[in-house]
Protein backbone atom coordinates (compact mmCIF):
# COMPACT_ATOMS: atom_id res chain seq x y z
CA UNK A 1 0.00 0.00 0.00
CA UNK A 2 1.34 3.42 -0.94
CA UNK A 3 2.03 5.66 2.01
CA UNK A 4 0.12 8.91 2.15
CA UNK A 5 1.91 12.26 2.19
CA UNK A 6 1.17 12.59 5.90
CA UNK A 7 2.63 9.17 6.64
CA UNK A 8 5.70 9.94 4.54
CA UNK A 9 6.27 13.14 6.49
CA UNK A 10 5.88 11.23 9.77
CA UNK A 11 8.34 8.55 8.67
CA UNK A 12 10.92 10.97 7.32
CA UNK A 13 10.80 13.37 10.27
CA UNK A 14 12.32 16.71 9.42
CA UNK A 15 12.76 15.82 5.76
CA UNK A 16 9.37 17.42 5.17
CA UNK A 17 11.16 20.77 5.50
CA UNK A 18 13.46 20.04 2.58
CA UNK A 19 12.90 22.61 -0.10
CA UNK A 20 11.78 25.26 2.39
CA UNK A 21 14.38 27.67 1.03
CA UNK A 22 13.00 27.31 -2.48
CA UNK A 23 9.44 27.70 -1.18
CA UNK A 24 10.45 30.83 0.72
CA UNK A 25 12.07 32.28 -2.40
CA UNK A 26 9.03 31.48 -4.55
CA UNK A 27 6.57 32.93 -2.05
CA UNK A 28 8.64 36.10 -1.73
CA UNK A 29 8.56 36.58 -5.50
CA UNK A 30 4.79 36.09 -5.50
CA UNK A 31 4.49 38.51 -2.56
CA UNK A 32 6.67 41.09 -4.31
CA UNK A 33 4.76 40.93 -7.60
CA UNK A 34 1.54 41.80 -5.81
CA UNK A 35 1.96 45.58 -5.68
CA UNK A 36 -0.32 45.96 -2.67
CA UNK A 37 1.84 43.76 -0.44
CA UNK A 38 5.13 45.66 -0.89
CA UNK A 39 3.32 48.98 -0.60
CA UNK A 40 1.46 48.24 2.63
CA UNK A 41 4.18 46.01 4.05
CA UNK A 42 7.13 48.32 3.40
CA UNK A 43 6.28 51.77 2.02
CA UNK A 44 2.95 52.71 3.63
CA UNK A 45 4.28 53.70 7.10
CA UNK A 46 6.83 56.05 5.53
CA UNK A 47 4.16 57.57 3.28
CA UNK A 48 1.99 58.27 6.35
CA UNK A 49 4.96 59.72 8.25
CA UNK A 50 5.91 62.07 5.40
CA UNK A 51 2.30 63.06 4.79
CA UNK A 52 1.67 63.92 8.43
CA UNK A 53 5.00 65.69 8.82
CA UNK A 54 4.70 67.93 5.78
CA UNK A 55 0.97 68.39 5.29
CA UNK A 56 -0.25 69.05 8.84
CA UNK A 57 0.74 72.53 10.10
CA UNK A 58 2.90 72.71 13.20
CA UNK A 59 4.09 69.11 13.16
CA UNK A 60 7.72 70.22 12.72
CA UNK A 61 7.61 72.97 15.36
CA UNK A 62 8.60 72.26 18.99
CA UNK A 63 5.69 71.42 21.29
CA UNK A 64 4.42 74.60 22.94
CA UNK A 65 4.16 74.76 26.72
CA UNK A 66 6.41 71.80 27.54
CA UNK A 67 8.42 72.78 30.64
CA UNK A 68 12.23 72.56 30.52
CA UNK A 69 13.41 69.17 31.68
CA UNK A 70 10.24 67.38 30.64
CA UNK A 71 10.37 64.51 28.19
CA UNK A 72 8.57 66.63 25.57
CA UNK A 73 10.70 69.78 25.89
CA UNK A 74 11.95 70.92 22.45
CA UNK A 75 10.43 67.79 20.90
CA UNK A 76 8.39 68.23 17.72
CA UNK A 77 4.97 66.60 17.33
CA UNK A 78 6.21 64.58 14.35
CA UNK A 79 8.94 63.10 16.56
CA UNK A 80 6.32 61.86 19.03
CA UNK A 81 4.56 60.26 16.07
CA UNK A 82 7.50 58.03 15.08
CA UNK A 83 6.89 55.25 17.68
CA UNK A 84 3.26 55.19 16.58
CA UNK A 85 4.38 54.82 12.96
CA UNK A 86 6.53 51.85 13.96
CA UNK A 87 3.56 50.24 15.68
CA UNK A 88 1.41 50.92 12.64
CA UNK A 89 4.03 49.26 10.43
CA UNK A 90 3.78 46.11 12.53
CA UNK A 91 -0.01 46.13 12.50
CA UNK A 92 -0.33 46.88 8.79
CA UNK A 93 1.71 43.90 7.63
CA UNK A 94 0.17 41.53 10.15
CA UNK A 95 -3.46 42.44 9.52
CA UNK A 96 -3.73 43.75 5.96
CA UNK A 97 -1.22 41.58 4.08
CA UNK A 98 -0.65 38.13 5.60
CA UNK A 99 -4.24 37.05 6.47
CA UNK A 100 -5.54 37.97 3.01
CA UNK A 101 -2.71 36.08 1.30
CA UNK A 102 -3.24 32.88 3.28
CA UNK A 103 -7.03 33.09 2.96
CA UNK A 104 -6.61 33.49 -0.80
CA UNK A 105 -4.48 30.35 -0.86
CA UNK A 106 -7.18 28.50 1.08
CA UNK A 107 -9.91 29.78 -1.22
CA UNK A 108 -7.99 28.70 -4.34
CA UNK A 109 -7.07 25.29 -2.92
CA UNK A 110 -3.34 25.97 -2.70
CA UNK A 111 -3.16 24.89 0.94
CA UNK A 112 -5.09 21.69 0.22
CA UNK A 113 -2.83 20.79 -2.70
CA UNK A 114 0.29 21.55 -0.68
CA UNK A 115 -0.85 19.14 2.02
CA UNK A 116 -0.51 16.26 -0.48
CA UNK A 117 3.17 16.96 -1.19
CA UNK A 118 6.24 15.88 0.83
CA UNK A 119 6.68 19.50 1.92
CA UNK A 120 5.01 20.10 5.26
CA UNK A 121 1.96 22.33 4.72
CA UNK A 122 3.11 24.36 7.72
CA UNK A 123 5.99 25.45 5.50
CA UNK A 124 3.90 27.98 3.61
CA UNK A 125 2.71 29.53 6.87
CA UNK A 126 6.28 29.70 8.16
CA UNK A 127 7.38 31.23 4.85
CA UNK A 128 4.85 34.05 5.11
CA UNK A 129 5.69 34.67 8.75
CA UNK A 130 9.33 35.09 7.74
CA UNK A 131 8.47 37.27 4.73
CA UNK A 132 6.24 39.59 6.73
CA UNK A 133 8.66 39.80 9.66
CA UNK A 134 11.60 40.68 7.40
CA UNK A 135 9.73 43.11 5.16
CA UNK A 136 8.17 44.86 8.15
CA UNK A 137 11.64 45.31 9.60
CA UNK A 138 12.78 46.79 6.28
CA UNK A 139 9.79 49.14 6.31
CA UNK A 140 10.63 50.24 9.85
CA UNK A 141 14.26 50.94 8.93
CA UNK A 142 13.06 52.98 5.94
CA UNK A 143 10.72 55.01 8.16
CA UNK A 144 13.50 55.63 10.70
CA UNK A 145 15.91 56.84 8.02
CA UNK A 146 13.30 59.24 6.63
CA UNK A 147 12.43 60.44 10.14
CA UNK A 148 16.08 61.20 10.89
CA UNK A 149 16.82 62.88 7.55
CA UNK A 150 13.59 64.77 6.91
CA UNK A 151 12.50 65.65 10.45
CA UNK A 152 15.70 65.50 12.52
CA UNK A 153 14.05 63.14 15.01
CA UNK A 154 16.29 62.60 18.06
CA UNK A 155 17.83 59.22 18.76
CA UNK A 156 15.97 56.90 21.17
CA UNK A 157 16.90 57.17 24.83
CA UNK A 158 16.66 53.40 25.37
CA UNK A 159 17.56 51.51 22.17
CA UNK A 160 17.42 48.09 23.84
CA UNK A 161 13.89 48.73 25.12
CA UNK A 162 12.91 49.98 21.67
CA UNK A 163 14.18 46.80 19.97
CA UNK A 164 12.47 44.58 22.57
CA UNK A 165 9.19 46.44 22.11
CA UNK A 166 9.44 46.08 18.34
CA UNK A 167 10.17 42.34 18.49
CA UNK A 168 7.33 41.68 20.93
CA UNK A 169 4.97 43.90 18.96
CA UNK A 170 5.83 42.02 15.79
CA UNK A 171 5.27 38.68 17.52
CA UNK A 172 1.90 39.60 19.00
CA UNK A 173 0.53 41.20 15.84
CA UNK A 174 1.66 38.34 13.59
CA UNK A 175 -0.03 35.96 16.05
CA UNK A 176 -3.21 38.00 15.78
CA UNK A 177 -2.91 38.00 12.00
CA UNK A 178 -2.55 34.22 12.06
CA UNK A 179 -5.80 33.92 14.02
CA UNK A 180 -7.56 35.95 11.32
CA UNK A 181 -5.94 33.79 8.63
CA UNK A 182 -7.04 30.67 10.50
CA UNK A 183 -10.69 31.75 10.67
CA UNK A 184 -11.23 33.29 7.23
CA UNK A 185 -12.45 30.91 4.49
CA UNK A 186 -11.97 33.50 1.74
CA UNK A 187 -9.87 36.56 1.02
CA UNK A 188 -12.85 38.89 1.31
CA UNK A 189 -13.68 37.50 4.75
CA UNK A 190 -10.06 37.87 5.88
CA UNK A 191 -10.02 41.49 4.73
CA UNK A 192 -13.31 42.26 6.49
CA UNK A 193 -12.26 40.64 9.78
CA UNK A 194 -8.81 42.23 9.68
CA UNK A 195 -10.12 45.74 8.99
CA UNK A 196 -12.66 45.51 11.81
CA UNK A 197 -9.73 44.84 14.15
CA UNK A 198 -7.11 47.03 12.50
CA UNK A 199 -8.82 50.43 12.65
CA UNK A 200 -9.90 50.33 16.33
CA UNK A 201 -6.36 49.21 17.19
CA UNK A 202 -4.93 52.19 15.30
CA UNK A 203 -7.01 54.45 17.53
CA UNK A 204 -5.72 52.73 20.67
CA UNK A 205 -2.16 52.89 19.33
CA UNK A 206 -2.41 56.69 18.94
CA UNK A 207 -2.41 57.06 15.17
CA UNK A 208 -4.86 59.97 15.37
CA UNK A 209 -3.79 61.32 18.77
CA UNK A 210 -0.10 60.47 19.26
CA UNK A 211 2.18 61.14 22.20
CA UNK A 212 1.16 63.79 24.72
CA UNK A 213 -2.03 64.60 22.78
CA UNK A 214 -3.60 61.21 23.50
CA UNK A 215 -6.48 61.36 26.02
CA UNK A 216 -5.83 59.55 29.30
CA UNK A 217 -8.79 57.22 28.79
CA UNK A 218 -7.47 56.06 25.39
CA UNK A 219 -4.05 55.48 26.93
CA UNK A 220 -5.52 53.44 29.76
CA UNK A 221 -7.54 51.25 27.41
CA UNK A 222 -4.82 51.08 24.77
CA UNK A 223 -2.15 49.71 27.08
CA UNK A 224 -4.12 46.46 27.35
CA UNK A 225 -4.52 46.01 23.59
CA UNK A 226 -1.77 44.32 21.52
CA UNK A 227 -1.02 47.28 19.25
CA UNK A 228 -1.62 49.91 21.92
CA UNK A 229 0.82 48.16 24.26
CA UNK A 230 3.36 47.96 21.44
CA UNK A 231 3.00 51.66 20.64
CA UNK A 232 3.37 52.70 24.28
CA UNK A 233 6.38 50.42 24.79
CA UNK A 234 8.01 51.83 21.65
CA UNK A 235 7.36 55.35 22.90
CA UNK A 236 8.92 54.47 26.26
CA UNK A 237 11.97 53.12 24.47
CA UNK A 238 12.26 56.28 22.40
CA UNK A 239 11.52 59.02 24.92
CA UNK A 240 11.24 57.43 28.37
CA UNK A 241 13.72 56.45 31.05
CA UNK A 242 11.86 53.53 32.63
CA UNK A 243 10.98 50.01 31.60
CA UNK A 244 7.43 49.55 30.22
CA UNK A 245 6.74 46.47 32.34
CA UNK A 246 2.97 46.44 31.97
CA UNK A 247 3.07 46.84 28.19
CA UNK A 248 5.70 44.09 27.82
CA UNK A 249 3.65 41.73 29.96
CA UNK A 250 0.51 42.53 27.95
CA UNK A 251 2.27 41.71 24.66
CA UNK A 252 3.73 38.47 26.03
CA UNK A 253 0.35 37.36 27.39
CA UNK A 254 -1.47 38.19 24.16
CA UNK A 255 1.13 36.26 22.16
CA UNK A 256 0.89 33.28 24.50
CA UNK A 257 -2.90 33.26 23.98
CA UNK A 258 -3.13 34.06 20.27
CA UNK A 259 -0.38 31.88 18.80
CA UNK A 260 -1.65 28.54 20.20
CA UNK A 261 -5.19 29.59 19.26
CA UNK A 262 -4.10 30.22 15.67
CA UNK A 263 -2.41 26.81 15.51
CA UNK A 264 -5.50 25.11 16.93
CA UNK A 265 -7.96 26.85 14.59
CA UNK A 266 -5.91 26.80 11.40
CA UNK A 267 -7.54 24.87 8.55
CA UNK A 268 -5.88 23.77 5.33
CA UNK A 269 -9.12 23.49 3.34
Amino acid sequence: MTATATERRRLTGTSGWRGFGRLLQTEFLVWFRDLASPFFGVVFPTVVLVGVGFLIPGMRDPIQGAPPGSVWYQVTPIATYVPTILAMAVGTAALTVMPVTLATYREKGVLRRLSTTPMRPQGIVAAHLVINAVTTSVGVVLALVVAAVAFDVPAPTQPAVLVLAFVLGLAVMLSLGMVVAALAPRASAANGIAMSIYFPMLLLAGVWTPGPAMPDLIQEIGQFSPLGAASQALSAGWFGDGFPTLQVVVMVVWTALLLPLAVRLFRWT
